[in-house]
């Protein structure tokens, strides 16, 4: 069976200067019927060893260290015992939800990930947060946004760690030189295209 993409929304809450917000995201599973790597790890662990099944779990990708894209991963660690892997510049993120515990191990742009005959590639796009990461599948066509590039364009930036012009040049430098018929699987909301967010880029 070739690699598949399956998609997991999870509710909870997304905390943001001391207030709260209802907020749907977008876990991913990429993988067969016998191993997964798992793209996020958002608000409830329980939907998401449901869709993992009995299959090997191989990792915990986090795109960035926010806390509903990393509020489930010590449960699914518990159930998995998958290693979780974080940039290390999203570190101080991490710690607000875990302050006790530190990732697996560190990633950086450049890192592959291979799981059912498919590598993705790790890379890296500051600017939402310091330490924000995409995964390119480029046997998928497919690259995993996280909060970086959303329908629409550029994740937001209003946030103490984040900063607008650099999110601006991760897309414009490394996205957009990407196939513009690559599938964007983002951390929220629905698919768009590389094409399609290249004039929604500024």
């Amino acid at each position: 069976m070739a690699a598949t993409i399956e998609r997991v929304v999870t509710s909870g809450v997304f905390s943001l200067d001391g207030e709260n917000f209802d907020v749907e995201n977008n876990v991913w599973l990429v993988g067969d019927e016998h191993e997964v790597l798992v793209i996020d790890a958002a608000h409830d662990a329980r939907p998401i060893l449901k869709a993992i099944g009995g299959r090997d779990v191989l990792a915990i990708v986090l795109t960035h260290g926010h806390n509903d894209h990393v509020n489930a991963a010590g449960d699914l660690w518990d159930a998995s015992r998958a290693p979780i892997y974080l940039h290390p510049s999203d570190r101080m993120l991490w710690d607000v939800v875990y302050p006790e515990v530190a990732p697996d191990r560190d990633i950086a742009d450049g890192d592959t990930f291979t799981v059912a005959g498919v590598t993705l590639r790790v890379v890296a796009t500051p600017g939402h947060s310091p330490g924000s990461v995409c995964l390119y599948a480029e046997k998928l066509g497919t690259v995993f946004t996280g909060d970086t590039l959303f329908h629409g364009g550029p994740g937001a930036t209003g946030r103490s760690h984040s900063d607008h012009p650099t999110i601006v040049a991760s897309i414009t430098d490394k996205l957009l030189a990407l196939p513009n018929e690559t599938v964007v699987k983002t951390g929220h909301g629905e698919d768009t295209t590389i094409g399609a967010e290249s004039a929604n880029i500024s």
